[in-house]
């Protein structure tokens, strides 16, 4: 029985400090060997990238440190039901291929962003990049704490020391290399992932007795579920909002998310961009599913002695680090195999948002406000500033984490307040041709106050104590080393008083953020045309394809009442009309 948290030998810091320069040497290459030249380059790489490597790039983007963590510790404290979100995933895939990506892909723009400019207006354009902005600022700083925090708990390495360290090294090949530096560490970094956590599963499974073992326990202790059909929206966990919510969630995720949509457009066609898509989900699905049995596995190996009530275990999040510890602490090298994984998805994730955090500085914070276009030079130099300044920024930010720890759930409400609004925004420019400019921003805003004021009071209600969730049985019965008994909670609180908006589930929060705006979208633009103001029809490229054959004939740019609903600005009409490359739709088009 372990009774204390093992530490790292030389052998595994060996092996993490080779992680990291492998990361650094792949800079170094597209940086100073493979030079990026040009915008294009840097952003998009030459929109000549292959399939394979975007799609273990964007899995390994997607995937934090918070995700390998996390999942673990969700399944060892209320069971399995939170699998069946892997269904929300598939259905995710077939609405984006269809629906989503076409349109983006066809346009050839660099920032997705610049697709509400096209729709609808600057104004539209400049509050979902701001949103996105805000939710990466927010997000970033709990992707590197995370790791950085379980590194801590292993080696017992100060925070403070490691921190900049890790960033200062993703900081340099994402400046250095650009997209394509970005997607060939994450490839490494992704492989990292997954054999460590393979190395776990099957190790652990081995010293605990087999998978049988494993399962048995977990059956015992009520851990396996099947789906559970209640129609509760209260409920935390059903079949209805992990697939339903689910799909919702990764929709905005994934289809409309500039991280991710701006590796899609590095592939050279669409063809290539969708068969991205469905590898995307079978990677993200296994990886799943490996974190989702080490949660099982963490059961079984600490069913009858509890490492959280007896402190073993800290924190939540130090649950996979204890059994990883306790697996592979025998063996050298292999634990720092896994840390290096652990930390691999916190750079995938960081040196992904840089990127494209450069690219929504230059396309829609600088673009559309000034009319002096910036040399090949210049737009390097903006670009890679803004990867220094963020990433520093996000460093800062990792201590203002470890002195409010209140503030990492907070963070995540904060996230879940804007991402609906977003899906909202581009769904009414996609799939609801007569909204208008000012029905899109009326209904962004009011989604996000609406979500905002709903996340706020529910999270100030958990922290109060007054909402929270009966985990499954734990137990201390079987520990044969001397522990300071800590109290945990397994009964219902009582919630009568609460009001019952505050416990609906959080997996309905993206969804109910984009109904909201949608529907006062609708209606703002309704209002709009009954008080007589024109509306024209969208240029048939900006909508999913299913619609387009409803509005075949494109206004002409010189149009006024087009110039009008367009930013009443005739040059950049014309620049939006020919940045769409506005030519006859035909038939084969409609079914590609």
């Amino acid at each position: 029985m372990v009774h204390q948290m093992q530490k790292f030998t030389w052998v595994d810091y060996v092996v993490f400090v080779f992680m990291l320069a492998i990361s650094a040497v792949v800079g170094v290459y597209w940086g100073f060997m493979k030079k990026q030249t040009t915008q294009n380059d840097y952003l998009l790489g030459g929109r000549n990238m292959k399939v394979v490597p975007v799609a273990m790039s964007l899995v390994a983007s997607f995937v934090s440190g918070i995700t390998l963590l996390g999942s673990p510790t969700e399944v060892y404290m209320y069971g399995t039901q939170y699998a069946f979100i892997i269904i929300g995933i598939f259905l995710m895939s077939i609405f984006m291929t269809q629906v989503y990506l076409p349109v983006f892909h066809e346009l050839k723009i660099t920032s997705n962003y610049e697709y509400l400019s096209l729709r609808f207006d600057n104004r539209v354009r400049l509050f979902g990049s701001v949103l996105f902005a805000f939710t990466l600022i927010g997000w970033l700083p709990i992707v590197i704490y995370v790791p950085a925090l379980a590194f801590n708990q292993v080696t017992g390495v100060d925070i403070h020391v490691i921190t900049p360290i890790v960033c200062v090294v993703c900081i340099f090949y994402t400046c250095a290399g650009g997209l394509q530096a970005v997607v060939w560490t994450d490839v490494i970094q992704i492989t990292a992932m997954f054999g460590a956590m393979a190395l776990v599963a099957i190790k652990g499974t081995m010293d605990v007795g087999g998978i049988g073992v494993v399962w048995q326990r977990n059956m015992d202790s009520g851990r396996i579920e099947l789906p559970n059909w209640d129609p509760n929206p209260l409920t935390r966990h059903t079949i209805w909002c992990l697939v339903v919510g689910g799909v919702v969630y990764w929709l905005q995720a994934n289809a409309v998310n500039q991280t991710m949509v701006q590796r899609y457009l590095a592939l050279p066609t669409l063809k290539g961009a969708k068969w991205a898509v469905f590898i995307f989900c079978i990677g993200i699905s296994i990886l799943y599913c490996f974190c989702l049995y080490c949660g099982l596995l963490i059961y079984a190996r600490f069913h009858d002695c509890d490492p959280l009530q007896t402190k073993l275990a800290k924190a939540k999040d130090q649950l996979l680090p204890l059994l990883v510890m306790d697996v592979l602490g025998d063996i050298p090298g292999l634990p720092g195999v896994f840390v290096a994984g652990i930390f691999s998805a916190a750079l995938s994730s960081l040196s992904t948002s840089l990127n494209s955090m450069s690219a929504v500085v230059l396309e829609d914070f600088y673009k559309p406000f000034n009319s002096k276009q910036l040399t090949d030079r210049q737009s390097s130099w903006l670009m890679r500033g803004v990867v220094v300044l963020l990433g520093v920024l996000c460093v800062a930010l990792v201590f203002i984490v470890e002195k409010m720890g209140t503030i990492l759930q907070l963070t995540m409400t904060l996230e879940a307040m804007t991402m609906g609004p977003q899906f909202g925004v581009f769904t009414m420019g996609i799939l609801m041709p007569w909204v208008d400019a000012t029905g899109a921003l009326v209904g962004g805003v009011t989604g996000l106050a609406a979500m905002s004021c709903w996340c706020l009071t529910a999270q100030m209600a958990i922290a109060r104590g007054e909402i929270w969730h009966a985990h499954k049985p734990l137990s201390t019965a079987g520990c044969t080393y001397n522990y300071t008994v800590v109290e945990t909670t397994t009964a219902d609180a009582d919630v009568s008083e609460v009001n019952p908006m505050l416990r609906v589930s959080y997996m309905w929060y993206t969804l109910a953020g984009a109904l909201v705006t949608i529907c006062v979208g609708a209606v703002a633009s309704r209002v709009n045309r009954a008080r007589g103001k024109a509306h024209v029809p969208p240029d048939p490229r900006l909508l999913a394809p299913q619609l387009r054959r409803l509005y075949r004939e494109p206004p002409h740019p010189s149009d006024d009442t087009y110039i009008q609903a367009y930013g009443n600005n005739k040059e950049g009409c014309q620049k939006n009309s020919s940045a769409i490359n506005m030519k006859p739709i035909n038939e084969s088009e409609e079914v590609s």
